[in-house]
C-alpha cells in the first residue's frame, strides 16, 4: 500500500482532522497516533472494504439543554449505541461522515455538530458475515434543536431519549465515556 493521497480525499481529511486533533488525555493520544499510522498504512482505511479496519464516524446527539442523550438500539450489537457508522464516497469529511449518519439515525434535521471531534474509541464489530472487524471512530457532538423530534430509521430496533443522569444499565462503557466527553465540551 503506498503512503501517498488524494488531495481533497476523505483519507486526507482524516489525517488532517486527527494530527490537528487535541486529545484530552494520554490514552486517548496514543489512540490518536495508532489511528494516524493505521491510516498512513492503510490507503483504503476510510472504506469498510479496508480488511485491516476501518475509520466509522459517529455522534452523540444531546438534547438543547444537554440533560438528554438520544440512543439508538442497535440490531447488530443489541445495546444502545450513539449514531454513526462506515464512512461513504460521498462524504467530504469525517465531520460531514459523522453528520450524515446522526442524521440518518436520528430523524433530526438541524443537528449542529462539533466542529472537532471529542473523542476517540476503537471497537471490534462484525461487518460481514464471519469477519470481525475493527471500527476506529471517531466521535463528535450534536446538539439537537429545541423542537427536535426523533424519527426511527431501518438501522435501529428502537431509538430514545435518555437522561444523562439515568442511562441503560447496560449502556457500554464506552458510551458512558462519550456522553461524560460530550457533557464536558
Amino acid at each position: 500500500m503506498s503512503n501517498s493521497q488524494p488531495t481533497g480525499s476523505l483519507h486526507a481529511d482524516a489525517l488532517d482532522v486527527l494530527t490537528g486533533w487535541q486529545a484530552a488525555d494520554a490514552a486517548q493520544g496514543l489512540l490518536r497516533d495508532d489511528y494516524v499510522a493505521f491510516l498512513r498504512a492503510h490507503d483504503n482505511g476510510m472504506w469498510r472494504e479496508c480488511e485491516a479496519g476501518h475509520i466509522t464516524g459517529s455522534a452523540v446527539v444531546l438534547d438543547s439543554t444537554r440533560s438528554r442523550v438520544l440512543l439508538t438500539l442497535h440490531p447488530k450489537v443489541g445495546r444502545w449505541l450513539q449514531m454513526g457508522g462506515h464512512c461513504e464516497p460521498a462524504d467530504v469529511s469525517l465531520r460531514a461522515a459523522a453528520s450524515r449518519e446522526a442524521l440518518e439515525e436520528s430523524g433530526i434535521a438541524g443537528l449542529v455538530v462539533s466542529e472537532q471531534p471529542i473523542r476517540l474509541d476503537r471497537h471490534e464489530i462484525r461487518c460481514r458475515p464471519g469477519i470481525v472487524l475493527d471500527h476506529l471512530d471517531v466521535q463528535y457532538l450534536a446538539i439537537a434543536p429545541i423542537d427536535a423530534v426523533a424519527a426511527i430509521s431501518e438501522e435501529s430496533l428502537d431509538l430514545r431519549w435518555f437522561s444523562v443522569d439515568d442511562l441503560p444499565s447496560d449502556t457500554d462503557d464506552s458510551v458512558r465515556a462519550l456522553i461524560s466527553a460530550a457533557l464536558q465540551h
